[in-house]
């Protein structure tokens, strides 16, 4: 037996929270942007995919006006910072509501290193940096989607394997619903199907029905 909700009648705030508790794990765009005024600004946003391939393009939301997006909208560029479990504290610190003035970088005590393409700083620590100009962004009723071009990307070579990163050593780190996080977990790995080689699936019997 199912609950059902009716996003209209449990409202924003309770329906917000069980999108975040289904929606799960997520990735997290650890968004690094500077201002106008030169105030660095770094946050994690857990609403974060890939856009498209060719241009590579990646997107994240921002619940409302946040630092982050005004710092784009102003300046045009941001990078991506991979969120690794052995920064979970410091990523967590990062999300604090602090004034725009008010740079994460020093106030969380972050080293940092200077991009190669844009003005925005990369999180030193963090395995790899996606470097982006801004495509477009998409107002979607409290929130704005943020595609970003990536021109440049840096992979630190410990994380790699085979000219590939590895997810183990990559250690990623992902949201949950209300204040939880995952780590990595177990690594599940099958390779796809194709239509030629099917055979019903571990459900099925085949498509002959014998």
């Amino acid at each position: 037996m199912r609950i059902e909700f009716d996003p209209e009648a449990v409202g924003r705030t309770p329906f917000y929270k069980l999108l975040t508790s289904v929606v799960v794990p997520r990735p997290i765009a650890w968004v690094s942007t500077v201002s106008a005024a030169g105030t660095c600004n770094l946050a994690p946003h857990s609403f974060f995919t890939v856009a498209c391939v060719a241009p590579p393009i990646v997107q994240f939301t921002s619940v409302g006006r946040k630092d982050s997006l005004r710092n784009v909208e102003e300046t045009g560029e941001f990078v991506v910072n991979f969120a690794p479990e052995q920064l979970f504290e410091q990523i967590n610190e990062t999300a604090t509501d602090f004034p725009p003035e008010v740079g994460e970088f020093e106030a969380v005590g972050i080293a940092r290193e200077p991009s190669l393409r844009v003005k925005p700083p990369r999180v030193a620590a963090s395995s790899v940096a996606l470097e982006c100009e801004l495509h477009s962004t998409v107002r979607l009723g409290d929130s704005t989607v943020v595609f970003g071009r990536v021109v440049h990307a840096a992979v630190d070579e410990h994380v790699m394997d085979g000219g590939h990163p590895e997810v183990t050593r990559l250690r990623p780190l992902a949201r949950l619903g209300k204040d939880e996080w995952a780590t990595l977990g177990e690594v599940l790995e099958r390779p796809r199907i194709r239509y030629a080689d099917w055979d019903g699936g571990a459900g099925g019997a085949g498509l002959s029905g014998s």
